[in-house]
């Protein structure tokens, strides 16, 4: 399978409400996740701390990318395990009553049909988006109470935007449940930039607001940090995390820290 060239950019903010961070990111190209984890300090923040430790082991150890919905999978499952055994833990030393659990979006570059292609996993409430064309698309599905509400033509999509229980969600890495993540494969050139976030990120700003952030700002790391700025700007009421990775291309040689420092220079016009 050929190599695909990614430039990504990552931010994280506390917010300005919250007092801990309980969000986690990882950017490993070819594999990005963002978790925002639930419990409060010592809680979410560790259930989201071990989403990224174990996804970040598996970039580590390398994974065979026709097999990329398995590895997934085993990860998620490595995660729900660690995540029930802390909590068991701190309830057995008293800490109670004593909830850890996390939601996560996860992207990483797959095989499918002998060519590369983005497979995107989620668990609760944070988001996977593609621009293309200029156009704006929500990837994955909420899973949320407000989203099942929507679905079912209960309230409308702006009405769930302010509903009280928009934060409750359906599915997460750990507590009782053990749902399972979805999974959507995206061909390559259907997208030009992609966006993992928390819902500090997409509850804060509107898509269109977004859109007009990832279309008008060329360089990644700056996109992220505008998009956490952003959220800051209309409130700040949660942790703001994203990922903004931009697919330059696919190559055949082997990766080239050099290669891809000129090829950035280019496309952000300081090469001719």
């Amino acid at each position: 399978m050929r190599q695909v060239e990614l430039h990504h950019g990552a931010a994280t903010d506390v917010g300005l409400v919250r007092e801990v961070n309980e969000d986690a990111v990882l950017a490993a190209p070819p594999v990005f996740v963002v978790a925002d984890g639930m419990g409060g300090h010592e809680g979410g923040d560790v259930a989201s701390a071990i989403v990224v430790e174990e996804f970040a082991a598996m970039a580590e150890r390398g994974y065979d990318p026709a097999r990329a919905t398995e590895v997934v999978a085993r990860t998620l499952e490595a995660c729900r395990d660690r995540i029930e055994a802390y909590a068991e833990q701190q309830r057995a030393a008293g800490v109670g009553p004593f909830h850890a659990g996390t939601t996560a979006v996860v992207a990483l570059i797959a095989e499918h049909e002998g060519q590369p292609a983005w497979l995107l996993a989620n668990m609760g409430d944070s988001r996977a988006y593609r621009l293309h064309g200029g156009r704006l698309h929500q990837v994955s599905v909420d899973h949320s109470v407000v989203q099942e509400l929507v679905e079912t033509g209960v309230i409308t999509a702006d009405a769930a935007a302010v509903h009280p229980e928009r934060h409750v969600i359906t599915r997460a890495l750990g507590g009782t449940e053990r749902s399972e993540a979805d999974y959507f494969l995206l061909p390559l050139a259907s997208v030009e930039r992609l966006v993992l976030c928390s819902d500090g990120i997409s509850g804060m700003i509107d898509d269109e607001e977004m859109r007009g952030i990832l279309d008008s700002v060329p360089d990644p790391r700056d996109a992220a940090d505008a998009l956490v700025a952003a959220a800051l700007e209309a409130g700040g009421r949660d942790n703001a995390t994203v990922v903004v990775v931009d697919v330059v291309g696919s190559v055949e040689a082997s990766y080239d820290a050099e290669r891809q420092r000129l090829s950035l220079q280019q496309k952000l016009g300081v090469l001719p």
